[in-house]
């Protein structure tokens, strides 16, 4: 069987795998590598090197990298109010990744153009549309309009978050439009689970997405390296700290949480990983016992340091990359149950609590006793194995006609 010809598009450049989208796409890439012929048109992102990394290029026909564009609050305000798509569908939008796009298309035939996520969605419409034909597999990395309908619900409840409501009232509205129109255009549209492709189909009845989970390539993970110097007891939250989800999380957890975790562990420390801290975590940086890193070299270094691993998180869609990180680690984990969405067995492999107290308890818990430690280490451990990429890829290698 011949090998399909596959030009896949992403955001950021999928090396390293650094955060959940690179995870998800540099697990797609590496995994389709084996059985297609790719080629890779990708933005570049500010905190990346402008070249191609050499696990890319080893998988890779052909690579074309362009840097993402720059909007300043003018250009964004004014196409918030002159445009009909939704503002996370502009955030790319580049004349020279456009036209990129067209030489490609132009110059060679693919079988398939994989576009990783609705903020690419000018780059779909655009290929579609060109006299190629190429068939359109469309990867919906969140149910974008199901996330920013659940940022609208949480902050209408607080008047000072209402100027960041009424953006969302807006704007899960128009992506719900978009996303729909996105998935009409594709031939096959990815969700990451059951619920997001459930609310896909409800904006879609007519498209029935292919559901691939975010995954991991579990040897990753589960074969020790550097542990970062922290305080014990640790806990620790990774991720990308200015996405919304996680602030919003973030300092509910510091508000409402972390009082009780302190008065039972007044030594316990509470570390925040990742780049882009947004402005309002920097009260935190006054709360006793927590420390914002800002970007490190590897969360994973903190990871495998911490006593226990803490998902907070109150709004969002898709799944979390980081329950598969601290799960195949072999770290324990308490979340809260939407944390750990999209995960029909996080029950057995994650303690969950909502309510503030009921979240401390269980973090407390774990920190004073190590039996169970291991007991949910274990458990987490046999839980992430279910998700390596190698488990869940074969259905769409199916669907590309490359298995």
């Amino acid at each position: 069987m011949s090998r399909p010809r596959l030009l896949m598009l992403t955001p950021q450049l999928p090396w390293p795998p650094a955060q959940g989208t690179a995870l998800r796409n540099w697990g797609l890439f590496r995994g389709l590598s084996a059985c297609a012929d790719l080629t890779l048109l990708s933005f570049v992102a500010p905190w990346q090197e402008p070249r191609v990394p050499e696990a890319i290029a080893a998988r890779a026909e052909q690579v074309v990298l362009v840097e993402q564009p720059h909007r300043s609050r003018g250009e964004r305000l004014r196409q918030l109010l002159s445009e009909r798509r939704p503002d996370l569908a502009l955030r790319l939008r580049s004349r020279r990744f456009a036209e990129a796009l067209a030489r490609l298309l132009d110059d060679r035939s693919f079988d398939w153009v994989q576009v990783e996520g609705l903020e690419l969605g000018l780059y779909l419409e655009q290929a579609a549309a060109h006299p190629s034909a190429p068939r359109i597999l469309f990867d919906d990395h969140n149910c974008e309009y199901l996330l920013q309908k659940r940022v609208w619900q949480v902050d209408r409840r607080h008047p000072r978050r209402w100027i960041g409501a009424a953006y969302s009232a807006v704007q899960w509205r128009r992506l719900a439009r978009y996303e729909a129109a996105l998935m009409r255009l594709a031939a096959l549209t990815v969700a990451v689970s059951q619920p997001d492709a459930a609310a896909l189909r409800a904006i879609a009845p007519t498209v029935e997405p292919l559901v691939i989970p975010n995954g991991i390539f579990y040897e990753a993970y589960a074969g020790g390296g550097p542990r970062a110097p922290l305080e014990p007891p640790a806990f620790v939250f990774t991720g990308t700290m200015d996405f919304r989800p996680n602030v919003d999380g973030l300092l509910w957890f510091a508000d409402e949480v972390w009082p009780h975790i302190r008065a039972r562990l007044p030594s316990a420390r509470f570390y925040v990983v990742g780049r882009r801290p947004h402005p309002r975590l920097q009260a935190l940086h006054r709360r006793e016992g927590i420390v914002i890193t800002g970007e490190v070299d590897d969360a994973r270094a903190y990871i495998r340091a911490a006593t226990v691993y803490l998902i907070p998180l109150r709004m969002g869609g898709g799944t979390r990359l980081k329950v598969l990180e601290a799960a195949a680690i072999g770290v324990p984990i308490v979340s809260t149950t939407f944390g750990a969405d999209g995960f029909p067995e996080a029950e057995t492999a994650l303690l969950l609590a909502d309510e503030p107290r009921h979240f401390a308890e269980q973090a407390v818990r774990l920190a004073q006793d190590e039996e169970a430690r291991r007991r949910w280490a274990a458990r987490a451990q046999a839980f992430a194995r279910r998700y390596d990429w190698s488990r869940l890829l074969p259905p769409l290698y199916r669907r590309l006609g490359c298995a």
